[in-house]
C-alpha cells in the first residue's frame, strides 16, 4: 500500500517529511551531548532551577553554531520505565523549544526530577523551559555589559 502523500510506487516512493522534521530546518536540530566531560562541564556552569527539572547551561566559547543538549535522570526518579519516560518527555521538550530559544554554540542539560518530570504536564514543562532559557540568557547579557 501506498501512502497517501507518497508518489511513485514501491521503494521507489518519494515521500514528504512529516512536520516535526520540517519544523526544526532553519535552526536545525540540537546535536545530542555523549561524552561525560561535556556533562560534567555544564554542571560547573549555569544553573536554573525550574518545578519540573534542573536546567544546565553553558557558553561553549567555541566558533561552532550548533546547540548542543544532554538528559540525565538518576535511579531518584524510580525504575527505569520512570527514568526512560522522563527522558521522553524530556528530549519532547528540547525537541520543540531549543531551536527557537537555545543560542548557537551553548550546550544544555536538562536533568530529571524525583516526582515532577514525569508527573507534570507537558505544557507546564514547556513553560519551564522557555523561563529557564530565558533567565539563563538574560543572565549571561548581564555578565558581558
Amino acid at each position: 500500500m501506498i501512502p497517501p502523500m507518497a508518489k511513485g510506487e514501491g521503494s521507489n516512493a518519494e515521500t514528504q517529511a512529516p512536520a516535526a522534521v520540517l519544523s526544526c530546518l532553519p535552526g536545525g536540530p540540537p546535536q545530542v551531548l555523549r561524552h561525560r566531560a561535556d556533562f560534567l562541564k555544564a554542571a560547573s556552569a549555569r544553573r536554573q532551577g525550574m518545578p519540573g527539572f534542573l536546567l544546565q547551561a553553558r557558553a561553549r566559547g567555541d566558533d561552532s553554531a550548533l546547540i548542543r543538549v544532554g538528559y540525565t535522570c538518576s535511579k531518584k526518579l524510580g525504575n527505569a520505565v520512570a527514568r526512560n519516560r522522563a527522558k521522553r518527555r524530556l528530549r519532547e521538550v528540547a525537541r520543540v523549544l531549543l531551536p527557537r530559544l537555545g543560542q548557537p554554540g551553548w550546550d544544555y542539560v536538562l536533568v530529571g526530577r524525583p516526582n515532577a518530570t514525569a508527573d507534570r504536564s507537558f505544557t507546564l514543562l514547556l513553560d519551564d523551559l522557555q523561563a529557564a532559557l530565558i533567565k539563563i540568557h538574560a543572565s549571561s547579557e548581564g555578565a558581558r555589559k
